[in-house]
């Protein structure tokens, strides 16, 4: 009998990745959605035609219940969130509600449903439990590399935010004996990431300049530092967490940085130009507290789940240029977008 697993966040650059992955692994998948008109859903349901949808809202709790009762799933994976950093200071309360008691509510249906009580039970044959933590958690570095014993400093609402969901996981873990693991994972890109995200927002300003649409990027940080991984590869390490004798948490990453600038000179030269001809740096773009560098140490996760990244950051940006290029000579889809993601 095949495995069933829940998605929140299904229609996200991880979600459709993931369901894409258990899905060739046989799994019966549904998604979470939340509305009947959610624009995503068409798009998915398009790509994916196994997919089933059941409603629910990170919050409401009687309606996580409800959709956990009906699909009775082995294993939910919550990749919801409010993931766009920056738009965390201007909606901090909203991303709180989302990225942080949004997991406290989905952790207590699971309770609920699984009839947990205050005393730990043994964790099998329970419903097993993926919180999508984040590197935004150790924000001002204390080490580099990190590992999951680096303290954490979060430098955002959203970082504050993820790092309540990860600490409530591992209570529940330890309160109740839940197989519930967090995957603390570095940044991961691909070409379905959102156009208001830095890789994202540098690869299709390069196609557009290329093709005469746009005249200039406007960029900030050109020196942050980030561990950019393809989005392909970090789904299966969060299905191979859920897979383990005894639940534990994970750093996912490369172990490489690279700068905001590195991203633009490697897509510039993708579509055959110099990228300081056409980036302008506006300080606007700035964060109000930036994180300067997050660099991961995987060395737990390829040491007990075997898993390692098998897209390279050269790799990746030339994919989603790629991308961006055959839909943009293909429908004109982006136009003369003026993208206002900051970094």
């Amino acid at each position: 009998m095949s495995k069933r697993a829940l998605i929140t966040g299904i229609t996200g650059q991880d979600g459709s990745y993931l369901a894409e992955h258990l899905l060739d692994l046989g799994y019966e998948v549904y998604g979470l959605v939340r509305g009947q008109a959610n624009p995503r859903k068409g798009r998915l349901s398009q790509l994916m035609k196994d997919l089933s949808f059941v409603g629910g809202d990170m919050m409401d709790q009687g309606s996580l219940v409800a959709a956990l009762d009906a699909v009775q799933p082995d294993e939910v994976y919550n990749l919801a969130a409010i993931s766009f950093v920056p738009l965390s200071w201007s909606q901090a309360e909203l991303v709180s509600e989302i990225n942080g008691t949004g997991v406290l509510r989905i952790l207590e249906a699971i309770r609920i449903v699984s009839g947990l009580s205050t005393s730990r039970t043994a964790t099998g044959g329970q419903i097993r439990f993926y919180q999508a933590s984040s590197s935004e958690m150790f924000g001002e570095v204390a080490e580099s590399p990190q590992h999951e014993a680096t303290p954490f400093h979060p430098r955002s609402p959203y970082g504050v935010a993820k790092s309540f969901g990860h600490f409530i996981t591992r209570n529940y873990r330890e309160s109740y004996g839940l197989y519930a693991v967090s995957g603390m994972l570095f940044n991961h890109e691909s070409p379905r990431r959102g156009l208001e995200f830095v890789t994202r927002k540098i690869t299709c300003g390069a196609v557009n300049i290329k093709l005469g649409q746009q005249e200039k990027l406007l960029l900030g940080n050109m020196a942050a530092q980030r561990d950019w991984g393809y989005a392909g590869d970090y789904v299966q390490a969060m299905h191979m967490m859920l897979q383990q004798p005894e639940p534990r948490d994970y750093v996912i990453g490369t172990g490489r940085t690279h700068t905001v600038e590195d991203v633009a000179r490697i897509a510039f030269e993708a579509v055959g130009l110099d990228w300081r001809d056409y980036v302008v740096i506006d300080p606007g773009l700035v964060r109000p507290a930036e994180v300067d560098t997050l660099c991961a140490n995987p060395a737990k996760a390829q040491a007990e789940l075997g898993w390692r990244p098998t897209v390279s950051f050269e790799e990746l940006i030339q994919m989603m240029v790629d991308s961006d290029l055959s839909h943009t000579t293909k429908e004109q889809q982006y136009g003369h977008l003026q993208l206002a993601a900051a970094w």
